[in-house]
């Protein structure tokens, strides 16, 4: 499976384009808007830049990898040489099933299409293709070039055989995979989003502020992160989407998203990338400053 299509040029999906590249794959990024695959682009040779500064890659490694990615605007054009796909666009449930029946479409019968979703239903994508034992998720974690983990999702309809080519394809580029099994928000999110939300219900109910209820899970539970500043590194947006999938999914009141994160996606302040989200980043990610209708 040399010939990688990714769908979807976002943070994801340049993460997920530049991993691939990077271990040798033709990557061929598709995106619609031209705009979105240019700054891609950009982004994955700074990060590149980045990687040779800290002196884990050397020079040529990131003209190789370069090299390797090609882009398009159009899914038919971009994917049709494929020998494995990875979905990585927006989190909406309609626009993913749009996407899979043109993959399936365009796509020669054997190859397998693969979701990055972080909550949507395997089984539901795959049930809008003919190939459904050949559709199944693979959750990267972000940035991608550096995290473990791999989560391969596998639909009701997915195959032993499919779910173990994927598993295998991820131990050999490196990453560490986890089957779980295609519930709403799979393992990491059906952990992590009940977190991400109480932590903005403390801060909601005022028992503490943003940086304090980071402070005690860094320094108290030793994450590495705080549960705000993650909400806004993952994208505030993002996590209101998988709440809500959780919640219509389970039907369960634990997973309804607190009213101030429903309240800050309306707003448009969604995290790093718009530049607020709990924090400020106008003036860069290193050291954000505590935006200011939490002070």
């Amino acid at each position: 499976m040399n010939r990688v299509s990714v769908i979807g040029a976002g943070t994801m999906g340049n993460g997920i384009a530049q991993f691939f590249a990077q271990t040798g794959h033709q990557v061929s990024l598709v995106d619609v808007s031209q705009d979105a695959l240019d700054n891609a682009l950009k982004t994955i040779e700074k990060n590149l830049d980045r990687m040779i500064k800290k002196e884990k890659i050397a020079e040529d490694d990131k003209s190789k990898t370069l090299s390797n990615i090609s882009t398009d605007t159009s899914v038919e054009s971009g994917a049709k040489n494929a020998e494995f796909v990875v979905e990585a666009a927006v989190e909406d449930s309609n626009f993913k099933l749009d996407i899979f029946r043109d993959l399936d479409k365009t796509c020669a019968d054997e190859v397998i299409l693969a979701s990055n979703t972080s909550s949507i239903s395997i089984t539901q994508i795959g049930s809008v293709t003919n190939r459904p034992d050949k559709v199944i998720g693979m959750h990267f974690m972000n940035p991608v070039p550096v995290m473990q983990l791999v989560e391969v999702i596998r639909g009701y309809a997915t195959s032993d055989e499919v779910t173990n080519q994927v598993m295998t394809l991820a131990k050999e580029l490196g990453k560490t995979p986890v089957e779980v099994n295609d519930y709403p928000g799979f393992a990491a999110n059906r952990i992590l989003m009940p977190m991400i939300n109480e932590a903005i219900e403390s801060l909601y109910h005022g028992v503490a502020g943003v940086e304090e209820i980071d402070t005690v899970m860094k320094l108290g539970m030793a994450h590495p992160m705080g549960p705000l500043q993650f909400a806004d590194f993952i994208g505030v947006d993002v996590c209101l989407s998988i709440l809500n999938v959780m919640q219509n999914g389970l039907g369960n009141p634990k997973y309804a998203p607190c009213p101030l994160l429903v309240n800050m996606v309306t707003a448009g302040h969604r995290g790093v990338k718009t530049g607020q989200g709990f924090y400020d980043y106008s003036e860069g990610t290193k050291n954000p400053k505590i935006a200011k209708q939490f002070r």
